[in-house]
């Protein structure tokens, strides 16, 4: 390393340090002021405290993974509260054990009602109503948070008010001017309450979430080193299944002229009729059938086979003709 590159690079140390010294500080700051109230309102989503708690946590790590992205957000609080609240109203949670069944709320009777009520409601309600009603978020704000219109979130809001009074004593008693002030005052109430442990520490989160990156980094590099050794002994194996060495019997091998196999053509009893002993049989694309007709010779008939249609015809001898004479004689007369 020359001087002048020692230089730039003690140089731009102080630089990076600094930058993410300011980092791990606006982080640790945001951790610090929204994980316990975002852990209450995750609470109050899904009514088990261990998924609320494990809700912040995940957000906290994706918020550090994507720091750049959340720093340069306009509202970093409400990127990690939309991950949090993502997480806490996820369906998958009802199919790991032990989380089928809520634990109950140690609070009192009335806050024990609203918040058994709150969880019977859609998930959908459950966002809009805790962070229009509970966090104060006016009906714009709650609709892009929510990603949905103004109108429909309007209707989810009253449709919302409306199941949660008939389930909830307290609201249906009140008179109708007054549910929502009340519902407002008392989902308040329950933000407040310090039924949720104490979130990790913004340090513990930071360090799990950079182990967690360095164990997926090496773990794909080790992937990838394992398909590239594959690829490279397969390539560097040798074809099998190619055209080995010919039979011992080729001529050009050095040995002796192939040995004729077994012809359709030759049978036990010797060579089929037509065919010239010691040739090979070569299939035909025309048919090699041959007409036979009997000759009666000495009292016994013989098998006489005739020429192929193919071939040159044959003349037949005196003794054929005298034969065939004698045979259509009675049928002339």
């Amino acid at each position: 390393m020359t001087v002048r590159q020692a230089w730039r690079t003690d140089r731009r140390s102080p630089c990076r340090t600094r930058r993410a010294g300011q980092a791990q500080a606006a982080f640790d700051l945001l951790h610090l002021r929204h994980a316990t109230p975002f852990t209450r309102q995750a609470y109050l989503l899904c009514g088990h405290p261990g998924i609320a708690e494990r809700a912040v946590t995940h957000a906290f790590r994706t918020a550090w993974e994507h720091w750049p992205e959340v720093a340069g957000d306009r509202d970093p609080a409400g990127w990690v509260r939309l991950v949090a609240y993502d997480y806490a109203l996820s369906p998958w949670h009802g199919l790991v054990p032990g989380r089928r069944t809520l634990p109950a709320y140690p609070g009192p009777p009335a806050d024990r009602a609203l918040l058994a009520g709150l969880l019977t409601l859609p998930r959908p309600y459950r966002r809009c109503l805790l962070l229009h009603d509970g966090l104060g978020l006016d009906l714009a704000a709650t609709a892009a948070e929510t990603e949905a219109s103004t109108a429909a979130t309007r209707a989810r809001l009253t449709h919302a008010r409306e199941m949660l009074t008939a389930r909830v004593p307290e609201l249906d008693d009140a008179r109708a001017e007054r549910r929502v002030p009340l519902l407002a005052h008392r989902l308040g109430l329950l933000l407040t309450t310090p039924h949720v442990r104490t979130p990790l520490p913004a340090a513990h989160v930071r360090e799990d979430c950079e182990r967690t990156s360095r164990q997926r980094t090496g773990a794909a590099w080790g992937l990838t080193a394992l398909v590239a050794a594959a690829v490279t002994v397969a390539l560097a194996a040798p074809e099998q299944g190619g055209a080995g060495p010919g039979p011992a019997g080729d001529a050009r091998n050095g040995g002796g002229a192939p040995t004729a196999s077994p012809s359709p053509t030759m049978s036990a009893q010797g060579p089929a009729p037509g065919v010239v002993p010691g040739t090979a049989y070569l299939p035909e694309v025309r048919s090699g059938n041959y007409r036979v007709h009997l000759v009666e010779r000495d009292g016994r008939a013989t098998v006489q086979p005739q020429a192929s249609p193919t071939g040159p015809a044959k003349k037949a001898s005196p003794a054929e003709k005298a034969g065939s004479a004698e045979k259509a004689g009675p049928a002339e007369r």
